[in-house]
């Protein structure tokens, strides 16, 4: 009897809160993760990218694969690549990973010795 007595007072039905209340813990959850997953990636890529179009002769490179190398020669969409001395290949530029080292400019006074000398 207290049972249906329970039931029958109820607590009615809510009003839902309207349409933009429900969809907001999803509007929430696709903000995230695009702040914590989509951004980064397209700040990746878009790095790869760079990376890739500023490729030079004489840099190092380690591909996808993970071959060590020194780029020779940059063509279109392929790079040749040295990866022991007289020993080249060519790989597709995208499969370029990363830029392992730069190649450092020489200047004239690299070759200059200073003198080690006590003037004092």
């Amino acid at each position: 009897m207290l049972i249906a007595s329970a039931y029958a007072q109820g607590g009615g039905a809510s009003g839902g809160g309207g349409f933009f209340v429900q969809i907001l813990p999803l509007l929430l959850i696709f903000v995230v993760f695009y702040f914590l997953l989509i951004r980064p990636q397209q700040k990746k890529m878009k790095a790869h990218r760079d990376m890739i179009a500023n490729l030079r002769r004489g840099d190092k490179v380690i591909t996808g694969g993970g071959l060590h190398a020194t780029v020779a020669k940059i063509e279109d969409e392929v790079a040749v690549l040295e990866i022991a001395n007289g020993v080249r290949v060519k790989a597709a530029r995208h499969t370029i990973s990363e830029l392992s080292a730069k190649p450092v400019p020489r200047d004239s006074t690299d070759n200059v010795v200073e003198s080690a000398g006590g003037g004092d």
